[in-house]
């Protein structure tokens, strides 16, 4: 409904009588339209969400925080919302594919890197997932081959170097292991998995000093964030 005609000072589209109305009133009529149209066009202005309509990325911040408390199904149920709204959201995709290998669900997590690395083929957080997924299955060298490109496009990405050593240790390379979980280290010096992980490949071949050094230093350090953050 048009508010106001082409012809005259009259509203003449909006099926109002004004000819009984007195100056005054008539300018208070206008000025309430005009009020009227103003909150409309505010409203209109507003950022998505913030009437209460979730946004893709509220969506993926709301998964990212049941990935931390383990909360696989609800994690993917909001990645999938996120990816719903924004089907070339790459974010969502690699952290949906990160609570998908939770659950074993190794085929799903490999399938979502799959399109995340066909929407950004330099996305290496994409590719270290996709290894990790790969690990999951067993396919060492599909694993090794992710992380090296990972580790192409981004040298100092750490969870790429303990990825492709633990590869690296399924396939009894200790000596690869321990230099790539030693990479990690010097990355991330508090990484307690990567100590873990390299007191593993000692253990593995024959160095218990050195394995029980690694694991005490894996005790005293911190937890590191999940495998879902570039």
């Amino acid at each position: 409904m048009r508010l106001w005609g082409n012809r005259g000072s009259g509203m003449i589209n909006a099926g109002i009588d004004l000819a009984g109305l007195g100056g005054a009133e008539l300018g208070v009529m206008k000025l309430s339209v005009f009020l009227g149209v103003a909150v409309l066009l505010a409203t209109l202005a507003l950022p998505s969400g913030a009437l209460g309509q979730q946004t893709a990325e509220d969506f993926e911040k709301s998964g990212r925080a049941k990935i931390n408390n383990r909360d696989w199904d609800g994690a993917i149920a909001d990645f999938t919302k996120a990816i719903e709204l924004n089907p070339k959201y790459i974010t969502a995709y690699v952290t949906r594919a990160y609570a998908k290998d939770a659950k074993s669900d190794f085929d799903g997590a490999i399938a979502d890197c799959n399109r995340a690395i066909k929407l950004n083929p330099k996305s290496a957080l994409a590719y270290n997932n996709r290894a990790y997924a790969k690990l999951g299955k067993g396919d060492r060298d599909g694993a090794i081959t992710d992380c090296n490109r990972a580790i192409e496009l981004d040298p100092k990405y750490g969870f790429a170097y303990d990825n492709r050593g633990r590869a690296k240790l399924g396939k009894g390379d200790l000596d690869g292991a321990i230099a790539d979980f030693t990479r990690t280290i010097a990355l991330n010096p508090k990484c307690a998995f990567a100590y873990k992980d390299r007191g593993n490949a000692k253990k593995a071949k024959g160095d218990q000093a050195g394995a029980d050094a690694d694991f005490t230093q894996a005790e005293n350090s911190e937890n590191t964030p999940d495998q879902t953050h570039d």
